[in-house]
């Protein structure tokens, strides 16, 4: 039996996820971490939340963070708001023109994907999660982390 259509089929994913990453860059001038930053300070009361709130969403460790974050204000996406009473915790808030820019974007790979499982019945998508455990223990790639969401420059290293 030839295996080789599933390697493709794996494969045509992948280059998918990175082919959109690179679209979302040189249109946008933004990574798709930078675009779910965003998206999810648009969802925040007041489009303000913290760094740590960040971090824990996008699954991602603090010096990642902290990087997404100076490049935001840095290009006038986000500002920093210190805290009254408190300096060292900073808040996080989306500009206006972070705003804009995020409303202009169109729904990641992983946003449409989210949506069509929704729609197909409990029995299909067990399947697919079943057949995605298999690869996952025939790969021996179970202790890998990895976040909710589908994106190029996610961590790929496993925690030591």
């Amino acid at each position: 039996m030839d295996y080789t259509e599933i390697l493709i089929k794996i494969r045509r994913i992948i280059r998918s996820i990175n082919i959109e990453s690179k679209k979302m860059q040189k249109e946008y001038g933004i990574s798709i971490p930078q675009i779910l930053c965003l998206n999810y300070l648009l969802s925040c009361k007041d489009y303000i939340s913290t760094h740590n709130d960040i971090k824990n969403i996008l699954t991602l460790n603090s010096s990642t963070v902290t990087g997404i974050i100076n490049r935001l204000e840095k290009k006038g996406f986000l500002a920093r708001l210190p805290k009254s009473g408190d300096k060292r915790i900073t808040k996080i808030a989306l500009t206006l023109t972070g705003e804009k820019l995020i409303n202009q974007i169109p729904p990641l790979l992983h946003e449409q994907l989210s949506k069509k499982l929704t729609n197909l019945p409990d029995n299909q998508v067990n399947e697919i999660q079943n057949s995605l455990d298999l690869l996952i223990n025939l790969l021996e790639i179970e202790e890998v982390e990895a976040s909710p969401l589908i994106t190029v420059e996610a961590n790929i290293m496993p925690k030591e």
